[in-house]
């Protein structure tokens, strides 16, 4: 199946957190968008690996994602070296994406920012045809190369190259982010409490995205970072 837009994430629910919004975008356009978990969240505080199986199954029928996966890299300890970045080379070959997406440049958690440079390096090894995998039908892939790779931003500030509306999209991507019933505005359950499972966490979810909308002068928005300038044809496509 080829992809309009792939996204990379190290863990089930980055997507949705941090670039839902688009995705629903996207898809309302009429683009195919699948996601790619890079690990199970395995060494998460709460629920288990196939809870969020089932939660992230349940956020991309929300979406209406074309197709999502789980790597099964491990948890906290993946790295950027071969033996993590063939899985991924395979998977944009599968896929075809014309635009990935992946995680922060940086970040808190620091997956994040060892994911984001994974799939980056990932996306080039992709494009290179001395570089050989196999398809599920067990035949050798062709190469492939995105056009862009872009980096959204997650707990940790940073100031966006871009920003897109998602004003109508806001309450379709809480629904997603929602999905996760184990990781977000859990009630008091006996479960240790972590940094997203307070509704304060709602909170600075909605205020991150009106800050990036606020910036762009609309009411909610995504923002992402760039590795490399976007060209356009016609400067009106900008405004």
């Amino acid at each position: 199946m080829k992809l309009d837009i792939l996204v990379l994430a190290s863990h089930p629910d980055d997507a949705e957190l941090c670039c839902g919004g688009t995705i629903a975008a996207a898809i309302a356009q009429g683009k195919k968008v699948g996601i790619v978990d890079l690990t199970r969240g395995e060494l998460g505080t709460r629920g288990t690996p196939a809870t969020r199986a089932q939660e992230a199954a349940d956020a991309a029928r929300l979406l209406g994602i074309a197709a999502r996966e789980n790597l099964g890299l491990p948890d906290g300890f993946f790295r950027n070296d071969r033996e993590h970045q063939l899985p991924i080379v395979a998977a944009v070959r599968r896929y075809q994406p014309d635009i990935v997406f992946c995680n922060a440049v940086h970040d808190r958690h620091p997956d994040h920012g060892r994911g984001s440079a994974l799939a980056s390096d990932a996306c080039f090894l992709a494009g290179l045809k001395m570089i050989e995998t196999l398809g599920d039908d067990g035949q050798p892939q062709a190469a492939w190369r995105p056009r862009q790779v872009y980096h959204f931003i997650q707990d940790r500030y940073i100031k966006p190259d871009f920003v897109v509306d998602i004003s109508a999209f806001w309450q379709q991507k809480r629904a997603a982010v929602a999905a996760y019933a184990s990781q977000f505005n859990v009630a008091a359950d006996g479960q240790p409490h972590t940094h997203i499972s307070s509704p304060e966490f709602w909170h600075f979810m909605e205020g991150r995205a009106r800050e990036f909308g606020h910036a762009v002068g609309v009411e909610f928005g995504e923002g992402f970072t760039v590795e490399r300038p976007i060209g356009v044809r016609d400067v009106a496509t900008l405004f």
